[in-house]
């Protein structure tokens, strides 16, 4: 049954409505914007741990073969914020990555034909780094 003071059907005939939700908009917006620097911070130190991750995983078997170095120097990583999100890319401008990473059958567009292996190096390194940034994550926003 509902009352005055509180609403709701199921209410009790002396149960006021009380709102606290202006103290936890507060709350909760203080500590969204205490975790945005904590968290870029992680994105950006985890990004550059995968970049070296990738690298050393590029520089040889079990990952594809580097002779120059070029590939391997090609690998960087961008940070990029807005109010409500933090985003890192690691990446290269390379052509040759696909390939490298997931191998290639067929012939490419000037006819030749390949049966190249993958040399998996960007998985590897991922799978190596993803336990320890969401538990860094999770650190910093608190869990």
């Amino acid at each position: 049954m509902a009352s005055p003071r509180n609403p709701h059907p199921n209410a009790h005939p002396s149960a006021g409505a009380y709102s606290n939700a202006p103290q936890i908009a507060a709350l909760l917006n203080a500590r969204a914007a205490a975790a945005l620097p904590a968290v870029s911070s992680v994105v950006q130190h985890y990004a550059m741990l995968l970049e070296t991750a990738i690298k050393a995983n590029a520089s040889g078997r079990p990952g594809p073969n580097a002779p120059t170095g070029d590939y391997r120097r090609s690998w960087t990583h961008e940070l990029s914020t807005s109010a409500l999100n933090v985003e890192a890319t690691v990446g290269t401008n390379k052509p040759q990555s696909r390939r490298l990473e997931y191998g290639f059958v067929g012939a490419d567009s000037l006819g030749r034909i390949y049966n190249q292996p993958p040399y998996p190096h960007v998985g590897p390194a991922v799978e190596q780094i993803r336990p320890a940034f969401l538990a860094a994550i999770g650190a910093a926003v608190g869990d």
